[in-house]
């Protein structure tokens, strides 16, 4: 079995899942906003704007974060920092009903970003501790 498939890695670190699970309602929540925004909601232009494509790098992200996949997890949260400055913008700088989905993007953004950290922060402090025994070990009594 596989530490992304059990959230339990070999050496016996184990994730938050409910921290997993927000991840992926966030995500799926967010790559659900940003269609619906660019092709209903409010898009940049009357019918739908190709604005939509932004949520495709999300959707590659989907399947990793599905698995709970440390590396996955880790480029996603830093990709969700990109949703979250776009949301900012948007939410101040747009009017009506497209601010009021800039500012749940950030939210969901947010939120994706925190869970991500929390369920991956365990298994790097693990590495961590990992990499200075071995460390430790090769280089032998002093």
């Amino acid at each position: 079995m596989t530490p992304e498939r059990n959230a339990v890695s070999r050496d016996g670190v184990q994730g938050n899942r409910a921290a997993a699970a927000g991840a992926l309602l966030a995500l799926v929540a967010l790559i659900a906003l940003c269609i619906a925004w660019e092709w209903q909601l409010a898009p940049l232009r009357a019918g739908g704007s190709l604005l939509v494509l932004k949520a495709v790098p999300l959707l590659l992200a989907l399947p990793g974060v599905w698995r709970k996949r440390l590396y996955t997890l880790q480029w996603a949260s830093m990709l969700s920092l990109l949703y979250l400055m776009e949301g900012i913008v948007r939410g101040m700088s747009d009017r009506g009903l497209s601010a009021q989905l800039g500012w749940c993007e950030v939210a969901l953004s947010a939120v994706f970003f925190v869970c991500a950290l929390v369920y991956v922060a365990p298994f790097k402090r693990a590495a961590k501790r990992q990499a200075r025994h071995e460390n430790g070990a090769a280089s032998g009594p002093v």
